[in-house]
């Protein structure tokens, strides 16, 4: 349960990072860009807020206080950064997709080397889940062997 719980999570962060993007190329007016059981923070926007996000890395990763201080400021500026792209109309999906991946693949890095190597492992164990859940997502298919994360 915990896992599928934390699962769940994650997948809501990377659907922050994506999501917005389609909804803004079909007018902004998507209201199902979030999957059901993703927290909604807005119109059609399923993501974690960097409070919430900074929470749940903060109890699984056990992370100091200055660590979580810092986590919070690279969170803030992802958002701030992944707010402008959305907010730019010039690029083609496609491009502000890639800028967002990078933006956020950018800000993974900066956590991580925030890490102890313990700390790391987990943090990496985290991101290989989220990979196997973000190629499977779009079909709603959970990887082979384990179960989706429950709609409660």
């Amino acid at each position: 349960m915990f896992k599928h719980c934390l699962l769940a999570m994650m997948l809501a962060g990377i659907i922050y990072t994506v999501t917005p993007s389609v909804a803004q190329d079909n007018g902004g007016n998507n209201q199902e860009a979030a999957p059901a059981g993703a927290p909604e923070h807005g119109p059609g926007r399923g993501h974690m807020d960097p409070q919430k996000r900074t929470e749940m890395l903060a109890k699984h990763l056990k992370l100091n206080a200055d660590q979580q201080a810092k986590v919070l400021d690279i969170l803030k500026s992802q958002q701030s950064q992944m707010e402008g792209l959305r907010s730019d109309t010039s690029l083609s999906q496609q491009d502000r997709r890639s800028k967002m991946m990078d933006i956020h693949k950018a800000s993974d890095d900066q956590i991580r080397a925030l890490l102890t190597s313990d700390q790391q492992k987990k943090f990496d164990e985290m991101q290989a889940r989220q990979q196997q859940w973000r190629g499977h997502g779009e079909a709603g298919q959970p990887p082979s062997g384990q179960a989706a994360p429950s709609q409660q």
